[in-house]
């Protein structure tokens, strides 16, 4: 072992195995075979497994052992579509329609898009998927006067792309904020996750060129499956 922590070396030990000799849900060597053949202590192989956990990059069945788990789709702080986001990783994106329906501005809703109560929207809840592993589910709520029709066309498709072939909006600018939930026993149901898994809620208000606030939307993705990356750059 070298001069770092051991731990750490595990680490890099079992991130190497997992990279080239594993592939996604295959269990990982038990911490007594990774103690013989490392020469370190359990305590140290568990301390190894256990960063690994926090990172996302395996995770743990009671009582079965430890998986390697599926890569974690990365979001970058760029103003995409989900649609977008999973075509740039070569991954199939779906969208299944759960509700769409017109309804009105309650207060929450005006606040945000900054319109009056009880002015016209269009709501819409999706599971979107990709390469049909349920990913996020997405609730949105547009301006009716900006896209009528909406309701009659297909929205199993990127909602932006629509919104600029059709509606001739062009999206710039979103402001959003994220926070760590877990799902409840209807939402696991339709992500494929235990309930009480850990979850991100991204919350945005986007505009479109012209600094209209377009959408307003909630989308709850996989704790297990997506990454939010940003960039922080020191003020001058």
């Amino acid at each position: 072992m070298s001069a770092s922590p051991k731990h750490a070396v595990v680490r890099i030990h079992l991130l190497e195995l997992i990279r080239d000799n594993l592939e996604p849900h295959q269990k990982l060597p038990t911490e007594r075979r990774l103690s013989d053949e490392l020469g370190v202590s359990r305590l140290t192989v568990r301390r190894a497994v256990e960063q690994l956990v926090d990172e996302g990059e395996v995770y743990r069945i009671q009582g079965s052992g430890t998986y390697v788990a599926e890569p974690a789709i990365r979001k970058r702080e760029l103003l995409t579509s989900f649609s977008d986001d999973m075509r740039s990783r070569g991954l199939t994106p779906g969208a299944k329609l759960l509700k769409a329906e017109e309804t009105v501005a309650g207060a929450r809703e005006s606040w945000l898009l900054g319109v009056s109560p009880g002015e016209p929207l269009v709501h819409l809840l999706r599971l979107r998927s990709a390469g049909s592993v349920p990913m996020c589910l997405e609730e949105v709520w547009l301006l009716a006067r900006l896209v009528p029709g909406l309701l009659a066309t297909p929205l199993e498709d990127s909602l932006y792309e629509t919104l600029l072939a059709r509606y001739s909006i062009t999206l710039d600018r979103t402001q959003q904020q994220v926070r760590a939930t877990v799902v409840d026993n209807a939402q696991a149901a339709l992500l494929e996750v235990p309930a009480l898994t850990p979850a991100l809620l991204v919350e945005r208000v986007t505009y479109d060129v012209r600094g209209r606030a377009v959408e307003l939307a909630c989308s709850l993705y996989r704790g297990d499956r997506y990454t939010l990356e940003q960039t922080l750059r020191r003020s001058q």
